[in-house]
């Protein structure tokens, strides 16, 4: 499949989507510090989403999963700074006005419009605020979509964005996105949010599918800390202002699939590359495993692991920690078929161990990229996870987060 991507694309990459910012005093001021957006369709779109597995589920949440019910979506509303999670009935009271609001603003529905906050759990919204900031907000653009991604930031050290365009059935569509996540970043999903864009006309229940099967393979096969969040959205919506018939299934579909996982794994690689303090994207590859779902459970818990992401930080090749911790992931294996590569080089085959020079391999986990692949020599199924070094950064900024 051949896929150009656009340079500096970004969520409103694809027609029919503009976007718009603020300061409004969520988060810290600072130079071209940002904390309040709106991502605004010109038209109705087909909408979907997947959230938070997490029991407690902010009102954000909540609100944009009913109005999802529609399939249909107009606008999306975000903060950062606070969470909006953990505050009682004011937290949907304060959900419902951003919505509201945003609304008002754009000449939409109430119900048009999707909520996602991010920050701080527990602490109720200054609606005083975000109202006169939503007030604030420029006439959405085009390339508002930039700014976007730094609104949505809280720890994250950069913004994460990517568009892509594809042929579909002989017209060109477009595939956009941006998220923001740097910690409580564990399947499923994480304390991110992202949200995607295509300009392709799409039906509902075909967008659902890509969707779930695009995050699957993305989102849910990051790791940073273990922990998942009350706030995870991840939002698709559909503008259909592309040339070309609707996209419900068969060839079309497959082929647009592939630029909705493209944009989703691109966009949880960076939000794993930026996990707190980190200083190294981490790539676990489980080949040959029985299933798919026994590579996918033994990717996550090599990521998972705390010894693995320290010994990567010390650039220490200590490679047991990798087979300690997929001996322990619950998955079939035979420990005499066990073959492990750092980077590019071998260190066990057959379950025997092989002799290598310990300098090479230090060297190559100074790279920004360290991969442990392993086969399982049991199947043909494959899965990859990624993950961050574990740094003295991490934990100072968690120490600390809200003192």
């Amino acid at each position: 499949m051949s896929f150009r991507p656009i340079a500096s694309g970004t969520v409103t990459s694809p027609k029919g989507f503009r976007a718009g910012t603020t300061y409004s005093g969520l988060k810290k001021p600072g130079d071209g510090v940002l904390d309040l957006g709106i991502l605004v369709a010109s038209g109705l779109c087909t909408a979907v989403g997947v959230f938070t597995k997490n029991l407690v589920v902010a009102s954000p949440v909540v609100l944009s999963r009913n109005h999802l019910a529609s399939g249909s979506a107009r606008a999306i509303v975000v903060n950062s700074g606070i969470a909006n999670a953990a505050v009682g009935e004011q937290g949907m009271i304060d959900a419902q006005e951003m919505a509201r609001l945003t609304a008002e603003k754009i000449g939409a529905e109430t119900d048009e419009v999707l909520v996602c906050s991010t920050g701080v759990i527990g602490v109720e919204l200054p609606m005083g605020v975000v109202q006169k900031g939503i007030e604030n907000i420029a006439l959405p653009s085009a390339e508002g979509g930039h700014e976007l991604a730094r609104a949505m930031m809280t720890t994250d050290t950069k913004p994460k964005e990517v568009a892509v365009t594809v042929e579909v059935d002989g017209h060109e569509v477009t595939v956009g996105g941006v998220c923001k996540g740097a910690a409580m970043i564990h399947p499923d999903m994480a304390t991110m949010l992202a949200f995607l864009t295509t300009d392709a006309s799409v039906a509902p229940e075909c967008m659902s599918r890509m969707l779930k099967t695009a995050v699957d393979v993305s989102f849910n096969m990051i790791t940073i800390d273990g922990d998942t969040s009350t706030n995870d959205s991840v939002l698709f919506l559909a503008s259909g202002e592309a040339v070309g018939p609707e996209i419900s299934g068969g060839a079309p579909e497959s082929v647009l699939q592939e630029a909705v996982t493209t944009v989703c794994t691109t966009l949880a690689k960076a939000i794993a590359a930026d996990g707190e303090g980190s200083t190294t994207l981490v790539e676990v590859v489980i080949e040959g495993a029985r299933t798919f779902e026994d590579a996918r459970k033994a990717a996550r818990t090599v990521a998972g692991s705390t010894l693995l992401k320290a010994a990567v930080y010390g650039r220490d090749p200590n490679w047991g920690r990798a087979i300690a911790a997929l001996g322990r992931s619950g998955v079939d294996i035979d420990p005499t078929k066990l073959a492990l590569w750092v980077n590019e080089i071998c260190v066990l085959d057959e379950g025997k161990p092989i002799p290598f020079f310990k300098e090479a391999a230090v060297a190559t986990m100074r790279e920004p990229e360290v991969r442990f692949l392993t086969k399982l020599g049991l199947g043909n199924a494959t899965a990859t996870a990624w993950t961050c070094d574990l740094t003295e950064e991490y934990v100072r900024l968690n120490s600390d987060y809200t003192t």
